[in-house]
């Protein structure tokens, strides 16, 4: 209310985003703002002020404590960013009890496994199709081209395994985003990562890397680029930069007509 100066001015402004779609905050304030906001706005409009309440659980340090400066209980979060990357752990951090509204012990090691695990065998997914992209167009002369409104149908069975596993999990996404239950998208996104690296990918090395035949391989690289382009997107809230690494490279394969139609959905 006070941000906005109502009810003095902007009250036009007010109306439209009242009530509030999502809140967000630590479960220390069930009994300061969220209460305090709830009082308010039933007794001024008698109706709640928020659509949604996430709240977090807190972060504790590896021994259980409070994370204090003076016991220097914990490690520097910059630190641990120039370690690790910053996705890495962002990924710790949603991926853990604290989106339940749980305490969490933080734990340095549990960010360097999200790296180890999760985040380097999907980059190694992705530089594998690179390389085999560029192997087509010095080895072959085919310069790789893709267009989402018209996808190479394949008659591979694990090539149709991925692409129906990929649109299972962005149905999945749409409908527990919509309903803000990250806790459930999280760990299916993770799930996805790893049947995609070691499942799809260990698979089927020998066709994406052309030594069945040319046609093989020019299905699985515009498979693995289907899924690669789409989980970049997926996973773009949660992992930022290096999905948006991954966008600018995959970006210069896009067909130029489905840029042309999608000028706003497909940008640099």
């Amino acid at each position: 209310y006070a941000q906005q100066h109502y009810p003095f001015e902007n009250v036009s402004q007010f109306d439209a985003k009242f009530p509030a779609e999502f809140i967000a905050e630590g479960v220390d304030q069930t009994r300061g703002w969220f209460y305090t906001l709830l009082v308010l706005a039933t007794a001024l409009f008698d109706k709640p002020p928020y659509k949604n309440l996430i709240v977090t659980g807190l972060v504790l340090a590896a021994d259980g404590k409070k994370m204090s400066k003076r016991l220097k209980n914990y490690p520097d979060p910059t630190q641990v960013m120039d370690k690790y990357g910053a996705d890495s752990l962002r990924l710790y951090l949603i991926d853990s009890p604290v989106v339940r509204a749980d305490t969490l012990r933080f734990k340095e090691e549990g960010v360097k496994d999200v790296l180890k695990d999760v985040l380097l065998p999907w980059f190694n997914a992705y530089r594998f199709l690179v390389q085999n992209i560029i192997r087509l167009d010095k080895e072959d002369g085919i310069k790789f081209v893709y267009n989402e409104n018209n996808p190479v149908l394949s008659n591979n069975v694990m090539d149709k395994w991925i692409l129906s596993y990929t649109h299972t999990l962005i149905n999945f996404v749409k409908v527990e985003m919509a309903a803000y239950r990250l806790y459930t998208v999280v760990p299916r996104l993770l799930q996805f990562i790893e049947n995609l690296t070691n499942w799809y990918v260990r698979l089927n090395r020998s066709r994406l890397r052309g030594e069945v035949d040319l046609e093989e391989c020019q299905a699985s690289v515009q498979s693995l680029f289907s899924v690669l382009f789409t989980m970049i997107r997926l996973m773009a809230p949660f992992t930022p930069f290096i999905t948006e690494m991954m966008y600018q490279n995959l970006y210069q394969s896009i067909d130029s007509s489905m840029i042309k139609e999608h000028p706003t959905v497909f940008t640099t």
